[in-house]
Protein backbone atom coordinates (compact mmCIF):
# COMPACT_ATOMS: atom_id res chain seq x y z
CA UNK A 1 0.00 0.00 0.00
CA UNK A 2 1.33 3.23 -0.92
CA UNK A 3 1.93 6.04 1.89
CA UNK A 4 -0.70 8.14 0.26
CA UNK A 5 -3.25 5.69 -0.70
CA UNK A 6 -6.61 7.50 0.75
CA UNK A 7 -8.24 4.41 1.76
CA UNK A 8 -5.58 3.77 4.23
CA UNK A 9 -7.06 4.42 7.90
CA UNK A 10 -5.24 7.44 8.44
CA UNK A 11 -4.79 10.72 7.09
CA UNK A 12 -2.23 11.46 4.77
CA UNK A 13 -0.12 13.56 7.17
CA UNK A 14 0.42 10.95 9.22
CA UNK A 15 1.04 8.11 6.75
CA UNK A 16 4.19 10.46 5.79
CA UNK A 17 5.12 11.20 9.18
CA UNK A 18 5.82 7.67 9.70
CA UNK A 19 7.48 6.63 6.10
CA UNK A 20 10.03 8.52 7.73
CA UNK A 21 10.76 5.55 10.71
CA UNK A 22 11.68 3.05 7.79
CA UNK A 23 15.21 5.07 7.67
CA UNK A 24 17.70 4.27 10.28
CA UNK A 25 19.25 7.39 12.42
CA UNK A 26 22.28 8.58 11.70
CA UNK A 27 24.89 6.60 13.78
CA UNK A 28 27.46 9.35 14.36
CA UNK A 29 26.26 11.54 16.99
CA UNK A 30 26.98 15.04 15.59
CA UNK A 31 25.07 13.66 12.18
CA UNK A 32 21.80 13.55 14.91
CA UNK A 33 18.98 16.20 14.55
CA UNK A 34 17.10 16.87 18.13
CA UNK A 35 13.88 18.92 18.42
CA UNK A 36 13.72 20.37 21.38
CA UNK A 37 9.95 21.21 22.39
CA UNK A 38 7.39 22.21 25.05
CA UNK A 39 3.96 22.99 25.49
CA UNK A 40 1.71 25.60 27.21
CA UNK A 41 -1.44 23.99 28.34
CA UNK A 42 -4.44 24.82 30.83
CA UNK A 43 -3.46 22.78 32.83
CA UNK A 44 -1.52 19.54 34.06
CA UNK A 45 -4.57 16.83 33.47
CA UNK A 46 -3.32 15.04 30.28
CA UNK A 47 -6.89 13.84 29.39
CA UNK A 48 -8.62 16.88 30.40
CA UNK A 49 -6.54 19.59 29.69
CA UNK A 50 -5.71 21.06 26.19
CA UNK A 51 -2.20 22.13 24.45
CA UNK A 52 -2.56 26.19 24.12
CA UNK A 53 1.05 26.25 21.88
CA UNK A 54 3.55 24.38 21.08
CA UNK A 55 7.21 25.93 20.62
CA UNK A 56 10.08 23.98 18.97
CA UNK A 57 13.36 24.35 17.52
CA UNK A 58 15.97 22.42 16.15
CA UNK A 59 19.60 21.25 17.06
CA UNK A 60 22.61 19.31 15.02
CA UNK A 61 26.10 19.37 15.70
CA UNK A 62 25.49 21.21 18.88
CA UNK A 63 23.85 24.09 17.06
CA UNK A 64 20.81 26.07 17.49
CA UNK A 65 18.92 26.31 14.50
CA UNK A 66 17.86 29.35 14.86
CA UNK A 67 16.06 30.53 11.08
CA UNK A 68 13.64 27.20 11.44
CA UNK A 69 11.37 27.68 14.59
CA UNK A 70 7.82 26.47 15.37
CA UNK A 71 5.84 28.46 17.15
CA UNK A 72 2.02 27.79 17.27
CA UNK A 73 -1.00 28.50 19.20
CA UNK A 74 -4.00 26.69 19.22
CA UNK A 75 -7.91 27.31 19.62
CA UNK A 76 -9.11 27.03 22.91
CA UNK A 77 -11.58 24.81 22.87
CA UNK A 78 -11.29 24.51 27.07
CA UNK A 79 -10.34 27.50 29.08
CA UNK A 80 -8.70 27.39 32.68
CA UNK A 81 -8.34 31.19 34.21
CA UNK A 82 -6.37 29.76 37.32
CA UNK A 83 -3.26 28.77 34.34
CA UNK A 84 -3.40 32.02 32.99
CA UNK A 85 -1.04 34.00 35.32
CA UNK A 86 1.30 30.93 34.26
CA UNK A 87 1.54 31.33 30.68
CA UNK A 88 -0.62 34.58 29.86
CA UNK A 89 -2.61 33.26 26.91
CA UNK A 90 -6.11 34.81 26.98
CA UNK A 91 -8.89 33.60 25.96
CA UNK A 92 -9.90 35.89 23.40
CA UNK A 93 -5.70 36.11 22.63
CA UNK A 94 -4.69 38.32 19.44
CA UNK A 95 -2.67 35.56 18.35
CA UNK A 96 -3.38 33.66 15.22
CA UNK A 97 -4.33 30.45 16.27
CA UNK A 98 -5.02 27.35 14.61
CA UNK A 99 -7.28 24.12 14.87
CA UNK A 100 -5.49 21.37 16.90
CA UNK A 101 -5.60 19.07 13.97
CA UNK A 102 -3.91 21.65 11.82
CA UNK A 103 -0.90 22.17 15.03
CA UNK A 104 -0.49 18.41 14.98
CA UNK A 105 -0.33 17.78 11.46
CA UNK A 106 2.46 21.36 11.53
CA UNK A 107 4.51 19.43 14.79
CA UNK A 108 4.55 16.05 12.91
CA UNK A 109 5.57 17.59 9.78
CA UNK A 110 8.36 19.41 11.77
CA UNK A 111 9.59 16.90 13.85
CA UNK A 112 9.72 14.22 11.54
CA UNK A 113 11.69 11.11 12.90
CA UNK A 114 14.48 13.36 14.45
CA UNK A 115 15.36 12.65 18.35
CA UNK A 116 12.81 14.80 20.76
CA UNK A 117 14.10 16.49 23.92
CA UNK A 118 11.67 18.25 26.24
CA UNK A 119 12.19 18.87 30.46
CA UNK A 120 9.94 16.69 31.78
CA UNK A 121 9.15 15.21 28.62
CA UNK A 122 6.53 12.60 29.78
CA UNK A 123 4.12 15.58 30.14
CA UNK A 124 4.42 17.02 27.14
CA UNK A 125 4.62 14.01 25.20
CA UNK A 126 1.78 13.03 26.77
CA UNK A 127 -0.48 16.38 25.83
CA UNK A 128 0.37 15.38 22.31
CA UNK A 129 -0.58 11.97 22.64
CA UNK A 130 -3.73 12.88 24.08
CA UNK A 131 -4.09 15.10 20.99
CA UNK A 132 -3.32 12.58 18.75
CA UNK A 133 -5.56 9.56 20.17
CA UNK A 134 -8.85 12.54 19.97
CA UNK A 135 -7.81 12.74 16.35
CA UNK A 136 -8.27 8.84 16.25
CA UNK A 137 -3.86 8.65 15.38
CA UNK A 138 -1.30 6.91 17.19
CA UNK A 139 0.93 7.86 19.44
CA UNK A 140 4.10 10.08 18.68
CA UNK A 141 6.65 7.02 17.15
CA UNK A 142 9.79 9.46 17.64
CA UNK A 143 12.44 8.78 20.90
CA UNK A 144 12.24 11.03 23.04
CA UNK A 145 14.78 12.77 26.19
CA UNK A 146 13.97 14.42 29.48
CA UNK A 147 16.63 17.02 30.60
CA UNK A 148 15.31 16.50 33.79
CA UNK A 149 16.62 13.03 33.57
CA UNK A 150 19.78 13.80 31.91
CA UNK A 151 20.54 16.46 34.27
CA UNK A 152 20.96 13.92 37.27
CA UNK A 153 23.61 12.43 35.15
CA UNK A 154 25.90 14.86 35.23
CA UNK A 155 25.92 15.33 39.23
CA UNK A 156 28.98 13.53 41.01
CA UNK A 157 27.65 10.93 43.45
CA UNK A 158 27.98 11.66 47.34
CA UNK A 159 27.14 10.71 50.31
CA UNK A 160 27.44 14.65 51.50
CA UNK A 161 24.53 15.73 48.70
CA UNK A 162 21.90 13.89 48.15
CA UNK A 163 20.07 14.81 44.60
CA UNK A 164 17.02 15.81 44.17
CA UNK A 165 14.47 13.62 43.15
CA UNK A 166 13.03 16.34 40.30
CA UNK A 167 14.78 19.17 39.27
CA UNK A 168 12.81 21.92 37.78
CA UNK A 169 13.32 23.80 34.47
CA UNK A 170 14.08 27.02 36.77
CA UNK A 171 16.74 24.51 38.77
CA UNK A 172 18.61 24.17 36.05
CA UNK A 173 18.39 28.08 34.73
CA UNK A 174 20.21 28.65 37.73
CA UNK A 175 22.66 25.88 37.83
CA UNK A 176 23.34 27.06 33.98
CA UNK A 177 23.58 30.90 34.33
CA UNK A 178 20.93 30.82 31.54
CA UNK A 179 18.62 33.45 31.44
CA UNK A 180 14.45 33.75 32.04
CA UNK A 181 13.78 36.08 29.54
CA UNK A 182 10.48 34.69 27.62
CA UNK A 183 10.19 31.95 30.51
CA UNK A 184 6.24 30.43 30.42
CA UNK A 185 6.32 30.99 26.77
CA UNK A 186 6.55 27.67 24.33
CA UNK A 187 8.78 28.40 22.15
CA UNK A 188 11.00 30.49 25.19
CA UNK A 189 10.87 27.42 27.58
CA UNK A 190 11.84 25.47 24.52
CA UNK A 191 14.89 28.18 23.66
CA UNK A 192 16.08 27.70 27.45
CA UNK A 193 15.83 23.78 27.64
CA UNK A 194 17.64 23.55 24.61
CA UNK A 195 20.57 25.91 26.20
CA UNK A 196 20.17 23.30 28.95
CA UNK A 197 20.91 20.65 26.82
CA UNK A 198 24.01 21.65 25.08
CA UNK A 199 25.06 22.23 28.52
CA UNK A 200 24.30 19.02 29.86
CA UNK A 201 25.69 17.09 26.58
CA UNK A 202 29.17 19.50 27.25
CA UNK A 203 29.16 17.82 30.85
CA UNK A 204 28.23 14.46 29.99
CA UNK A 205 31.39 14.41 27.20
CA UNK A 206 33.63 14.55 30.46
CA UNK A 207 32.79 11.53 31.09
CA UNK A 208 32.59 9.46 28.40
CA UNK A 209 31.59 9.70 24.51
CA UNK A 210 28.27 10.55 23.44
CA UNK A 211 25.98 8.26 21.84
CA UNK A 212 22.60 8.15 21.86
CA UNK A 213 22.47 5.08 23.39
CA UNK A 214 23.85 6.67 26.39
CA UNK A 215 21.72 9.19 26.68
CA UNK A 216 19.18 6.62 26.45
Amino acid sequence: MGIFNRSSKYPDYWQTYAALFKKPLPKEFDELTFVVLDTETTGFDKMNDRILSIGALKLKGHNIQVNEILDVYLQQEAFNKESVPIHGILRNSKQDCISEEEAIQRFLKYVGNHILVAHHAGFDIGMINSALKRLDLPKLKNIYLDTGVLFKKTLIKSYLVQPKEHYSLDDLTEKFSISKKDRHTALGDAYITAIAFLKILSKLKEKRELSLKNLR
